[in-house]
């Protein structure tokens, strides 16, 4: 066929060109007002969001070109191709990944039966895959033109959700509304990012909370990215943009296996050795117990570059989950922290800690356990909001996991604190502390007041008794070898020397196998 000649009618050229056109309009979206709209919020569009999670041209769309059945309200006259959600799969670091992304330009990414439909797909194909799932939410809800029927594909949704739970794993990543029911299926998943101003979460909104209660509200200040990041919890991580967002996604995907048959991905050691001495940990580590430090510097310090990724970083700040690399090997780490609470655990640092713990065991990832722990929190409202059961969660995850477990003592670690910390009687395969370290049951200062009570007080000089019984009881039960001597402490190491020893013990449980009990499944504390 000459150029001059036109492709009659019905032929394959005819319908390859139809093709090109439908596929063009379908990535083009509904109009360029409504994209106008859209990037009026300082919102990118849904495939400008997923051309910066994967990697250049790697992106493969799965129906494309699906369109709702649903009739009435006018929807018969609104067919527009992907129905609001944009579904497929592509590579991070050249690692495979599946994605779905609402497109708020179309029916305000309100989801109905067929876009419910694409999104059990995708799931179902990750899942089968064994490749780690992505959300990139920015919708409206249930469609209410279609009823009932679109509360169904969010029950279809929460089933995949929790059937993928530690097999692979699910990043929801929240970049507009996200209301109702909805709200769910992010709290399912493994982690869930936020943009500042941008999304927002809440099972009922401000105008239902106001005619209910009274209380008026804003829509950030009810479920906005810094409420969920510091008040409830319910978000791992917030930024201020999406592009800045969606890199931090790319980075946190690096850090984990594809699936729970898999390691994590480990690089080359690089230019930081293994054995490369710590001598800064003496000067950032205070001797006195009752002196507060940065648990995080003393962590950028033992970690391959200094590199951290904390989770929960605004939540509970008394204690620090992270992943890091030690020895380009992928590492969870919790570490108390001493800058807030003094370090101690109470009831939101018990559940981040447990639920982090079971993340890492479901994954793969060596636990590393930083100990500088005082106690339980005392008080009232910690008692009556069930710190024995919450406490329990973290006690629980440690005993079923199987991963390899390093813990190593700083200094303090008291009481059922210590215990509940990894502590080699709770299955640590091993247990570290540095010469600063007092292990007990309470503070030297307390167990003399306890167990010297009426000595001290029947002295004419009760202050002078009790520096001297609080010294020997340092001196007896609290001396840094005091565990090491009967066990329960397997070597008292130089700080200088962390890295180096870390890294030698976790390259040697690189191969552990272990195997719980044969049962459905265990019945945590709740």
């Amino acid at each position: 066929m000459t150029v001059t000649e036109q492709p009659s009618p019905g032929t394959a050229a005819v319908r390859v060109a139809e093709l090109h056109v439908l596929r063009e309009q379908a990535r083009r979206g509904p109009s360029e007002k409504a994209t106008e709209a859209q990037r009026a919020k300082g919102k990118l569009t849904a495939r400008e969001r997923i051309d910066l999670l994967l990697d250049p041209d790697s992106f493969q769309e799965v129906e494309q070109l699906r369109r709702h059945r649903a009739v009435g309200f006018g929807l018969e006259a609104k067919r527009p191709y992907t129905d609001g959600v944009i579904t497929g799969w592509g590579t991070v670091e050249g690692r495979t990944v599946f994605v779905y992304a609402h497109d708020f330009r179309i029916f305000g990414g309100a989801l109905g039966e067929a876009h419910a439909t694409k999104i059990h797909k995708i799931m179902d194909m990750a899942i089968a895959a064994g490749a780690p799932l992505v959300s990139l939410n920015d919708g409206a809800g249930a469609r209410i033109q279609e009823g009932v029927s679109a509360l169904a594909g969010y029950g279809g949704i929460f089933q995949r959700n929790t059937r993928a739970s530690g097999v692979i794993p699910q990043i929801s990543v929240m970049l507009g509304p996200c209301a109702g029911g909805a709200a769910y299926s992010p709290a399912l998943t493994d982690f869930v990012f936020m943009v500042r101003e941008t999304s927002q979460m809440f099972i009922t909104g401000p105008d239902v909370v106001q005619a209910v209660t009274g209380e008026q509200i804003t829509q950030n200040g009810l479920g906005g990215a810094d409420v969920h990041a510091g008040v409830s919890g319910v978000a791992h991580f917030v930024h201020d943009d999406e592009e800045t967002c969606l890199a931090e996604v790319r980075y946190l995907i690096s850090m984990l296996p594809s699936n729970n048959r898999e390691m994590p991905p480990a690089l080359p050691p690089g230019n930081d050795p293994a054995d490369r001495r710590n001598d800064v940990l003496l000067d950032l580590v205070p001797a006195d117990g009752n002196r507060p430090y940065d648990m995080r510097k003393v962590l950028e310090e033992i970690v391959d570059h200094g590199d951290l990724l904390e989770v929960h970083e605004q939540w509970s700040r008394n204690i620090i989950c992270a992943l890091a690399r030690i020895d380009g090997q992928v590492v969870g780490i919790l570490a108390n922290q001493p800058q807030f609470l003094a370090g101690v655990l109470d009831i939101e640092a018990s559940e981040k800690a447990a639920r982090f713990v079971q993340l890492c065991d479901a994954f793969n990832i060596p636990l590393l356990t930083m100990v500088d722990v005082p106690g339980f929190l005392p008080g009232v409202s910690q008692e009556h909001g069930g710190i024995i059961r919450h406490g329990a969660k973290l006690l629980y995850a440690y005993c079923n996991a199987t991963v390899p477990r390093i813990s190593l003592i700083l200094r303090k670690a008291y009481g059922g604190a210590y215990i509940v910390m990894d502590s080699q009687s709770i299955g640590a395969d091993l247990t570290y502390a540095w010469p600063t370290n007092e292990i007990a049951v309470m503070g030297a200062e307390g167990a003399a007041n306890v167990i010297f009570r009426r000595e001290i007080a029947g002295s004419p000089d009760p202050e002078a008794v009790r520096a001297e019984k609080i010294a020997a009881y340092k001196s007896e039960l609290m001396h840094p070898y005091y565990a090491a001597e009967r066990g329960l402490v397997d070597d008292v190491i130089d700080p200088a020397e962390t890295r180096k020893v870390l890294a030698a013990a976790l390259s040697m449980l690189r191969t552990k196998h272990a195997d719980l009990p044969s049962r459905k499944h265990g019945n945590p504390p709740q």
